[in-house]
């Protein structure tokens, strides 16, 4: 005869909650990513010369966290997760206890902050996203196994890279979280934080660019000195080449092919711009400046089979992320936006036509997320943006040219403007036949 059943509410029929939530699907699920976090982390530890833990002690800390969360849950007592990180702590300590009194050479103390991670992290699986915690366990894995390349990259590194780093730090992390993200000013189209960021969004396309010619070197092909000088500053690349062919006519051919390259290399640059301020309106203001791009490719194209390929070193590149030039953007970005909303106010389209034909003399990026933020919130038309963005990348292409004619002779000129002569025609038919 079987015995009685007890009462389902009855109190010995019940596991205690701690056990309950322990055996849950969810938390076992997070029980085994600690397992499994503690034993990538502990493998990596393995291979080191520190003793204080290996492929044993990190699975056992993420499981210790699991636990203590998981009991901590249960009888609400988040005291209980505080008290566990204590207790790894003194355990951690004791375990140094011959480095604390300098009988040991230390090696740096990786391995114990690694230990109080990984509790955290099992914690957090018990308590937070897992999802957080498995990127932020996978991200300490790949740190500690980086270790070796990590420290020969910061030792190598020279001090005007080091700088740009720490300015674009400077410029991204502690300037803009400050700034207030609200509009004022005149025509109430000026807000700090959404400027200060944009200049972020440029300062972080010319660092990539600055980055990328780090890693090739000075020694790159023709393709990619107009490509990477392009998006550091395709400017500044058309005043280099110049400079060269002016003092060097043999590669004359050569430097107004890199300058159609930087110059194309500007259309990427535009077409991430919009993407980051303006991205539901991107197929709109892009399909003509994408047209454009292609053509200019073409033209790249026929120029780089015509000059064949030259290993030609680039110029030293400066510092893209330094502070002076940012604040003349965000003067110049300020100036274009207020000007742009007076013109539509005073003049309508014509007037924006021509701040974006004397803005496109000397920046291209400020017009085109300038226009791009006030087609997003409806201030002008998208047509009008667009239009506006191609306007400059034509005046740019007559700054550049003559750029090329006063650096570089009469010999760079006549490339210049048989290398810009499609482009530019491009331009003007897309302005004036292109459909609203």
């Amino acid at each position: 005869m079987l015995p009685t059943q007890l009462a389902p509410d009855g109190p010995s029929g019940d596991l205690p909650d701690a056990v309950q939530s322990f055996f849950d699907s969810e938390s076992l699920i997070a029980v085994g990513i600690a397992l499994g976090l503690g034993l990538l982390i502990g493998l990596q530890r393995e291979r080191t010369t520190d003793r204080l833990g290996g492929i044993r002690t990190f699975p056992l800390i993420g499981l210790f966290g699991a636990l203590a969360a998981s009991v901590a849950r249960a009888n609400d007592a988040l005291w209980l997760v505080a008290a566990g990180l204590l207790c790894m702590t003194v355990l951690i300590l004791l375990g140094n206890i011959e480095r604390l009194r300098g009988e040991e050479e230390t090696n740096g103390i990786t391995t114990e902050v690694t230990a109080l991670l990984m509790y955290l992290l099992g914690a957090y699986l018990i308590l937070g996203e897992k999802s957080v915690a498995v990127v932020v366990g996978g991200i300490v894995a790949v740190l500690l196994h980086l270790k070796p390349s990590m420290h020969a990259f910061a030792r190598k590194l020279p001090e005007q890279d080091l700088r740009s780093i720490m300015e674009f730090a400077l410029i991204s992390l502690i300037i803009l979280p400050v700034l207030p993200n609200r509009n004022f000013g005149p025509f109430d189209v000026l807000n700090p934080f959404k400027i200060w960021l944009l200049v972020v969004l440029i300062v972080g396309i010319g660092l990539g660019g600055y980055g990328a010619y780090k890693v090739i070197g000075a020694r790159a092909g023709t393709v990619l000195s107009g490509l990477i000088g392009g998006l550091i500053s395709s400017t500044a690349t058309t005043v280099s080449y110049a400079r060269r062919a002016g003092t060097n006519r043999d590669i004359a051919e050569l430097a107004a092919l890199v300058i159609l390259i930087a110059s194309t290399s500007m259309f990427i640059r535009m077409l991430v711009e919009i993407s980051v301020v303006a991205p539901r309106i991107l197929p709109q203001l892009a399909l003509p400046l994408v047209v454009l791009m292609v053509i200019n490719l073409a033209v790249c194209a026929l120029g780089y089979r015509a000059v064949g390929q030259h290993e030609k070193s680039m110029p030293e590149q400066s510092n893209p992320a330094e502070l002076s030039p940012a604040l003349i953007f965000v003067a110049l970005y300020a100036l274009i936006t207020v000007a742009i909303a007076a013109a539509k106010e005073y003049f309508g389209n014509r007037g924006i036509y021509v701040v974006a034909l004397i803005s496109g003399f000397t920046d291209v990026d400020a017009i085109t997320l300038s226009t791009a933020n006030l087609a997003r919130t409806g201030t002008i038309e998208v047509a009008t943006a667009w239009r506006a963005m191609v306007i400059a990348t034509l005046t740019n292409m007559i700054f550049k040219t003559g750029a090329a004619s006063v650096l570089g002779g009469t010999a760079l000129l006549r490339r210049v403007l048989l290398l810009f002569a499609l482009p530019f025609a491009a331009g003007i038919a897309v302005l004036l036949f292109w459909p609203h």
